[in-house]
């Protein structure tokens, strides 16, 4: 019998080509650091510089002492010359004003006013010496007032009879003239032993007679 062929199967001359696995590369743009933030600057403000201030001036005021004048000497000699006075009258103001001349006027010097003696002429013929005095009642005081303090000096001593009607004081029939005797009849009378004349201060003294026509104020 035949002999079978023997066939060895030699391996393929090409190999195939094993495909390459592909491997993504990493992303070229890699996200770095995030780009530094600057701070600004922190500026601590410092001292102001020193301003150089204007000077301060006070002007004072000019001082001036007039020169007295000269007085010759009634003679015909040197003479001599009287020395000022010690006190210079101030400006109203206080302060002396500087003038746009430049030149401080004269204070302005006071005079004494010149007195005349006063004519002689004879006294009122109701004036009294000095040490004679009067009681009466103050005008300027209401007469419902009045009224109440001539109605207590008349209780109280005062000689109140002539200034009823028909009597030689009842006119003029007026509280102030009816007080005015009343309150002096009771001083009159009472001035020696402490009376005074007051009436709660409705009177007042008078160094003047009041005295008129037929009608005397007494005195004691």
């Amino acid at each position: 019998p035949p002999t079978p062929t023997t066939i060895t199967p030699s391996p393929p001359e090409n190999f195939p080509t094993p495909t390459p696995e592909t491997v993504p590369s990493p992303p070229s743009n890699i996200p770095g650091s995030p780009a530094p933030i600057f701070n600004p600057p922190i500026i601590y403000p410092g001292p102001p510089e020193s301003s150089t201030s204007p000077p301060y001036f006070e002007p004072a005021p000019p001082y001036y002492e007039p020169t007295p004048p000269f007085i010759p000497s009634p003679t015909g000699g040197s003479g001599t010359i009287p020395s000022p006075p010690s006190t210079f009258p101030s400006p109203s103001g206080g302060t002396v004003p500087s003038p746009s001349g430049g030149t401080v006027p004269s204070p302005t010097v006071f005079q004494p006013p010149v007195v005349y003696p006063p004519p002689s002429v004879p006294p009122p013929p109701n004036t009294a010496p000095q040490s004679t005095l009067w009681c009466v009642a103050k005008a300027s005081v209401p007469d419902p007032i009045i009224e109440e303090a001539m109605n207590y000096a008349c209780w109280s001593g005062a000689d109140c009879t002539s200034i009823q009607p028909n009597g030689p004081c009842f006119q003029p029939d007026s509280v102030y003239a009816h007080a005015s005797y009343a309150f002096n009849s009771y001083w009159q009378r009472t001035k020696g032993s402490g009376g005074t004349c007051e009436f709660g201060g409705t009177a007042i003294l008078v160094s003047v007679d009041p005295s008129y026509d037929g009608c005397h104020f007494i005195y004691n």
